[in-house]
């Protein structure tokens, strides 16, 4: 088969994928690490808190996830009237899967009085037990608001770490990671810095201490997505999972966007492919439902950090 024959098949597909979509009265979302053909599939790309809070409001009776399990259930957290489906199920999260309920349980007894603020990288089942969520964004406005001296943080090291350098409260953190980010080296950016000279480094919280001391600005996904935004350099070295570089790339096409190293693939992201979700549309399997119980105090976690930020 031809690039021009699988073209027009992608083509053909997201017709249909658009035509069922309607049909269905669903709504779309992409994270912007999904491969592009989902992106262009998709009514709503971004990251996964933002784009749970838009399925939220639209009318759409169903919502088609396609990211990783813990995004498609906080969407059904937030949306606990419509259907919350995934295109792959099997797609997890290494990093939300390094931490469990029981677990975390365990460490708040062991610091008593001290509050928990988990990553939105996490499962509902862990965001329950959450005094409020954060996200890489926002993680030092939401530690600094707290009554309290001390703080856990939960499950990523890396973001407590860069959080515990923009606050003076004392950081407790889990020794959880996520594997695509944590595997980036200052090696391997400084390796890129000097194959590039003219372009600036962009880093995600979610990178080693090391990396994001070189980085020329630390920013979320949706953060490097406007960083570009009426800067003079042309050129920008991305230190987070190369499928950003997609909507990097769209939205900024006057620039020239590097990947920090072209290893950063998570491959639970890349599991979804266009013909997931169409069968998804087609059969409404995958639906992702989080109880009533685990719901409700994972989404007063939520709406605690909203009204932070």
């Amino acid at each position: 088969m031809t690039v021009d024959d699988k073209g027009r098949d992608a083509e053909k597909m997201h017709r249909h994928i658009r035509d069922l979509a309607k049909k269905r009265k669903a709504v779309i979302l992409a994270h912007n690490y999904q491969a592009p053909e989902i992106q262009d599939a998709a009514d709503l790309c971004g990251d996964s808190l933002e784009l749970s809070r838009k399925a939220a409001q639209t009318d759409a009776e169903i919502i088609v996830f396609c990211g990783v399990y813990f995004m498609a259930e906080t969407a059904s957290i937030l949306s606990q009237d419509k259907t919350v489906l995934i295109p792959v199920p099997a797609a997890g999260c290494p990093m939300a899967d390094m931490i469990t309920p029981e677990a975390l349980r365990l460490r708040q007894e062991e610091l008593p009085g001290v509050p928990t603020v988990t990553y939105v990288n996490s499962t509902a089942a862990v965001k329950a037990l959450t005094d409020v969520c954060c996200t890489s964004a926002n993680a030092a406005a939401v530690v600094n608001s707290l009554d309290a001296d001390e703080v856990l943080m939960v499950p990523d090291r890396n973001l407590a770490l860069y959080t515990a350098a923009h606050t003076k409260k004392k950081i407790h953190y889990w020794d959880g990671y996520c594997p695509t980010h944590d595997r980036l080296t200052a090696e391997h950016v400084k390796k890129a810095m000097a194959a590039h000279p003219e372009a600036l480094f962009m880093a995600h919280p979610e990178c080693r201490p090391e990396v994001l001391e070189l980085a020329h600005a630390v920013r979320s996904t949706s953060g490097m997505l406007k960083f570009p935004e009426g800067r003079a350099e042309k050129g920008y070295i991305v230190g987070t999972e190369t499928g950003l570089l997609y909507p990097l790339k769209k939205l900024h096409p006057n620039c020239t966007f590097y990947p920090a190293w072209d290893k950063m693939v998570c491959p639970n992201m890349k599991k979804t492919r266009l013909e997931d979700l169409l069968r998804c549309l087609e059969t409404l399997d995958g639906e992702v439902c989080v109880p009533p119980e685990t719901a409700e105090p994972a989404r007063r976690a939520l709406e605690r950090m909203l009204a932070i930020v």
